[in-house]
């Protein structure tokens, strides 16, 4: 008995079962007679979140994701429902376009215009696109998913883009189509922005850590002293942040009197190494409201003539701790989300003198054409040379990075089209 088991064993051929099974299926033609025999009956919809077509190869996650999906669509089946089912394919967007640009060797979207040729790389991508999405509708009949892989509808098609420009239409003939600044998450390699779920890669980098002097204005050698991992920002400054129920100091190191937190104070002047100095005067933050103070790169920097009027503290319960820093936040509302929130609501303007590729424009003056990051140094050099640096140090942190291409990100006003749904909500 045992020996007619293992003969059997080793004649069993699972490749050739599933050949088996397979052609059983498409030779008798299941799908569509299964199809017509329950038309007519109740309908069940079921429209496929489509996965990304970046690849040939099924990730696991995607072969359990339409698993589940066809077990679904199968109960409502045998339960004598006319299912209408609709397999689809994302073919648009970064992740493809990352992949293309990989392969062609291009670095950023310039190249793209200038030596491939715009129609030449949409035409790449389509057909990388459409290669993929045929492997991919293979593998999953091969899974055994029930679904119209003859028929899947596909984002690049024109018919799927027309019904997009159509759902954008009646919104906007609602007038629920709006276009406003806002902050965003951008990848200056992508020259994109990133959806707040799309920030869920982190990497370990080091930043600078620096602790800048602001001058309080008719005061002699008064400084308010903030803290600060992207000296980058500082061209775009507008104002300062102060708690309005931390205790706030007045602290004489040499012959220059600082502004800042009681809770900090201790940290900061161990970190910059100082072991001298006096407190002469203390404060709630309250008091700190309207101060005002001279930006250090004044002069400097063109784009700041625009935020002078507006350099002053701004008090902000909801945004300034004492658990790092200084407890006075450089606010700088075109490069942070809740500058931007303080900032709105006092109606200060929103300065961002970065473009798409995250280098400075011309409002920034000397930085100009500088990519942000690689201009930390010029920055932090100009704020020793003018008397403006407390303190330098590095940090490392976890920073988001581009989920598609490892890039760095940066936070950076721009204006984006919105839809407002709240008229809808009821």
């Amino acid at each position: 008995m045992m020996g007619r088991i293992g003969r059997l064993q080793e004649s069993f051929d699972p490749h050739r079962v599933e050949d088996e099974a397979k052609s059983f299926w498409t030779s008798n033609n299941v799908y569509r007679k299964i199809k017509e025999m329950l038309r007519g009956k109740p309908k069940f919809y079921f429209l496929d979140g489509p996965p990304y077509v970046s690849s040939k190869t099924m990730h696991p996650g995607t072969a359990w994701n339409k698993i589940i999906k066809d077990s679904v669509i199968r109960y409502w089946r045998m339960n004598g429902y006319d299912v209408w089912d609709k397999p689809g394919y994302d073919c648009h967007g970064l992740p493809i376009e990352v992949q293309i640009e990989k392969t062609l060797g291009v670095r950023n979207k310039r190249e793209i215009e200038e030596r491939i040729g715009v129609e030449n790389f949409v035409l790449a991508c389509r057909r990388f696109a459409e290669e993929n999405a045929e492997a991919l509708s293979k593998l999953f009949a091969d899974l055994g998913v029930f679904m119209d892989w003859d028929n899947p509808y596909m984002t690049l098609r024109d018919k799927y883009i027309e019904e997009g420009w159509w759902l954008i239409k009646k919104v906007h003939e609602k007038g629920l189509l709006d276009r406003d600044l806002k902050v965003v998450h951008w990848c200056p390699r992508c020259e994109t922005t990133l959806a707040d779920y799309e920030v869920s890669e982190y990497q370990e980098l080091e930043d600078p850590s620096i602790y800048v002097k602001f001058k309080v204005k008719g005061k002699m050698n008064e400084y308010l002293l903030v803290w600060t991992t992207t000296p980058w920002t500082l061209p775009a400054n507008v104002f300062v942040m102060a708690h309005p129920e931390l205790v706030y100091v007045k602290v004489r190191v040499k012959d220059e009197t600082l502004i800042l937190a009681e809770q900090r104070l201790s940290r900061v002047m161990e970190e910059a190494g100082i072991k001298d100095y006096e407190i002469v005067e203390k404060m709630r933050g309250e008091k700190l409201e309207g101060l005002e103070y001279t930006h250090p790169l004044e002069g400097i920097v063109p784009i700041q003539e625009k935020a002078k009027p507006y350099h002053r503290v701004v008090l902000s319960a909801e945004y300034v701790t004492a658990h790092e820093g200084t407890g006075l936040v450089h606010a700088a509302p075109g490069h942070g989300e809740e500058d931007f929130t303080v900032g709105a609501r006092i109606g200060v303007p929103i300065l961002s003198p970065v473009d798409d590729q995250g280098r400075f424009t011309e409002e920034a003056g000397p930085y100009k054409g500088l990519p942000v990051r690689e201009a930390n140094k010029r920055i932090i050099h100009d704020l020793e040379r003018l008397n403006a640096l407390f303190h330098q140090g590095v940090i490392r942190h976890k920073y988001p990075v581009c989920w598609r291409c490892k890039t760095p990100l940066i936070m950076r006003a721009t204006r984006q089209w919105i839809i407002r749904v709240t008229p809808l909500k009821s």
